[in-house]
């Protein structure tokens, strides 16, 4: 259990700063872009780099096929990014936070129901 709360932990910060540097790079390009769309497509670039970690590394033991861990991740991931957008609007829209400081801790809320997801249904054991 130590070794999946490692690994989760740590794919879960390289693909939480994946999607923090994809949202400030798309910020600083296109900033008359809506954020939320910003944090969308960092969301869809760290999905990959999420998906193949936490498959290899966090839950390496798993049993599940490859397809049906991809739906399950996918389900997973989608729910999380539900939370973390409705975090990040909250704090921008409704409180005024700078977008990066709300985007980040939006990704922190979402973290620990993503972990219960995967770790009891998308990569079963």
């Amino acid at each position: 259990m130590r070794s999946t709360v490692f690994w989760f932990l740590l794919t879960g910060a390289s693909a939480a700063l994946t999607h923090m540097g994809v949202f400030a790079l798309i910020q600083h390009l296109q900033p008359e872009l809506w954020p939320e769309v910003a944090n969308a497509l960092g969301f869809g670039v760290a999905f990959v780099l999420s998906f193949a970690g936490h498959r290899w590394l966090s839950f390496k033991g798993t049993s599940t096929p490859m397809q049906q861990s991809l739906r399950r991740f996918g389900v997973t991931a989608l729910a999380g990014f539900a939370c973390n957008e409705l975090v990040f609007m909250l704090l921008t829209r409704h409180y005024g936070w700078l977008a990066l400081l709300a985007l980040f801790v939006a990704l922190v809320v979402a973290s620990a129901q993503t972990f219960v997801l995967s770790r009891f249904w998308a990569f079963q054991r």
